[in-house]
């Protein structure tokens, strides 16, 4: 498949779950609070497309999945997007448009602390996701793009931490979310040797 297709097909396919949930609120099948239902899918997008985005580069280098590398980053910026319209959410549906109740908001939901910075951080990396940005900062470019394994477990904390039922979703998360760190660890070790 060329790469051109292929990346209209990974872009189409990444916006899928946000047009079911306009679909949804549009239609009211979203369940008895579709407010909750938004926010909580718009999340847990977000962490999905951190694991995926943090998952290119093993594949590539374990299953020789080359055809991937060129859609890192289009993964990485839905990641962002699914970040940003959790925040969205939670502005306009827990704070009813209200920035005055945050600080209330982060005394009874300390999770909060951890969610913005591990989303700043996927700002940061969107900004600086282009080839301009990566001629400008040269080899502090990969340093900063680093941050995407602090911000995975950032947003894991954030999602723990709210956990008030099943935590299967948080520990399958973080299994994961492990697993793809450790090919990290052991591609800086082998390269300290």
């Amino acid at each position: 498949m060329p790469v051109r297709l292929r990346r209209w097909t990974i872009f189409v396919v990444a916006l899928i779950p946000f047009a079911q949930l306009v679909y949804g609120a549009v239609y009211q099948t979203l369940g008895g609070d579709p407010a909750k239902a938004i926010l909580l899918a718009t999340g847990f997008w977000a962490m999905r497309f951190l694991l995926i985005t943090l998952a290119v580069s093993p594949l590539v280098r374990y299953l020789k999945w080359r055809w991937l590398m060129p859609h890192r980053r289009m993964l990485g910026l839905f990641a962002l997007f699914y970040g940003l319209a959790h925040l969205l959410s939670y502005y306009q549906f827990i704070l009813g448009g209200n920035l005055a109740m945050l600080g209330e908001e982060i005394i009874k939901r300390p999770y909060i602390l951890v969610g913005m910075p591990a989303l700043l951080i996927l700002i940061a990396l969107g900004i600086t996701s282009t080839r301009g940005w990566m001629r400008r900062l040269g080899r502090r470019w990969q340093q900063l793009h680093q941050l995407i394994y602090l911000a995975f477990i950032l947003a894991w904390v954030h999602l723990y931490w709210q956990v008030r039922s099943s935590y299967f979703d948080a520990v399958l998360y973080g299994a994961i979310g492990l697993v793809l760190l450790s090919f990290r660890v052991r591609k800086f070790l082998i390269k300290r040797t």
